[in-house]
């Protein structure tokens, strides 16, 4: 068969270990043979973040408000372990950070529900979308240990130099430590938006959660913004549309979304969507079966995997024994990319293959083919654990037959 042809490229970010591993092997078995695929390489491993003092991030960012659509491999955010064992100059920002806030963006995690992986609370029939804010938090923080004896102060200097003092804590009979946080009410209208125009893209209604009964300045914030826009911009549409929005503390949100269908778009703060996209795709199933995918508010799209590069498997691979590592959210990333791009530039062959492709490895696996993780969940009768390239091969044995 004639290959798919692109128009635009894609952008590819490359990235760490066991992931990075992966990712070539989509792509020689499963992209490359169907479509004559053009990206603008980025490659954000950890090695070449730290040659280029994470210039290449930033790059890969602009690349993608260019071209308007990426897919990202999972990279590693360094720790101090990660310090000594790549040698590296500082411990350098998490690209995914660095990404979003250069994109203003909103990250939407989502499981992939296939026959014979059961969610471990019954009712959950239908996905949960976690909508998860990409800028501020904990991820742009402040933070210092403090003396015993020390008082802390929060202190904003306005344009004219005129102070504002509010005491946050003084230290009497013990050390500590202060963290400081900020956000911008524009990245916040833009993770408004963002939610609203995705709410009505996919026909869900949407729940927002916060705690601003506590934080009753900053929560607060996002619940008022939240507020204004829905009704100034979106109250009509989403009556057209027959679909809700509603805001709620988010313990009380935790207990509805325990005791629902699913369906529906929960949308959080930074940290808040960080945890909550991880016990969401958890009690689904596996991490390994969660797509997500950065959406800006002018409409750029970033696609990748919600889980990181596991690890352990890749010292297996170094060592030469075999893996048997879950690769769908990875093919799933590739595909949403792949379908928007087909999308944005017009050629429905392209947006058909993605599906096909998506559709190939959710048969594999209802057919009883999956890797390890996957096959100490299954309830199907009949279930085959095989290696992590065997896996792909399965998938495109069965891709083989509709394209």
């Amino acid at each position: 068969m004639a290959k798919i042809q692109m128009k635009t490229p894609l952008v590819e970010m490359d990235g760490d270990e066991m992931t990075r591993v992966i990712w070539k092997m989509i792509k020689d078995k499963l992209i490359l043979p169907y479509v004559d695929l053009k990206t603008e390489y980025y490659d954000l491993g950890l090695v070449k973040r730290n040659e280029t003092n994470d210039q290449i991030t930033i790059d890969s960012a602009n690349a993608t408000k260019k071209y308007g659509v990426a897919v990202k491999c999972a990279t590693i955010t360094p720790n101090a372990q990660r310090m000594t064992e790549y040698n590296l100059k500082e411990m350098w920002k998490s690209p995914n950070g660095t990404i979003r806030a250069i994109l203003d963006g909103t990250v939407f995690r989502a499981p992939i529900i296939v026959k014979g992986i059961n969610a471990l609370i019954p009712t959950w029939t239908k996905p949960i979308t976690i909508a998860r804010h990409a800028y501020g938090d904990v991820y742009k923080n402040s933070e210092m240990k403090v003396k015993d004896g020390s008082k802390a102060e929060l202190i904003v200097t306005d344009k004219y130099g005129n102070e504002t003092r509010q005491l946050i804590h003084e230290f009497k009979g013990s050390d500590g430590i202060i963290q400081g946080l900020h956000n911008i009410n524009g990245s916040i209208a833009s993770f408004a938006r963002s939610c609203f125009n995705f709410a009505l893209d996919t026909k869900q209604d949407i729940w927002f959660a916060t705690k601003d009964t506590i934080s009753k300045q900053y929560d607060h914030t996002f619940k008022d913004i939240f507020a204004e826009i829905f009704e100034t911009e979106y109250k009509s549409k989403f009556e057209a549309a027959g679909i809700e929005y509603f805001y709620t503390l988010i313990d009380d949100a935790v207990a509805r979304v325990v005791r629902s269908q699913g369906g529906y778009i929960w949308a959080c703060k930074n940290y808040d969507g960080d945890v909550m996209s991880d016990m969401v795709a958890t009690a689904f199933g596996s991490l390994g079966m969660m797509t997500s995918v950065l959406v800006s508010p002018s409409g750029v799209y970033e696609y990748e995997a919600a889980h990181g590069t596991v690890t352990r498997h890749y010292y297996k691979h170094l060592k030469g024994e075999e893996t048997s590592t879950n690769s769908v959210a990875t093919i799933f990333a590739w595909t949403g990319a792949l379908r928007k791009r087909g999308e944005l530039d017009g050629i429905p062959e392209l947006s058909a293959f993605a599906d096909k492709l998506e559709k190939a490895t959710v048969r594999t696996i209802e057919e009883g083919v999956m890797t390890g993780d996957l096959y100490v969940l299954s309830t199907l009768p009949e279930k085959r654990k095989v290696n992590t390239e065997t896996f792909l091969d399965e998938i495109n044995e069965r891709l083989k037959e509709t394209v």
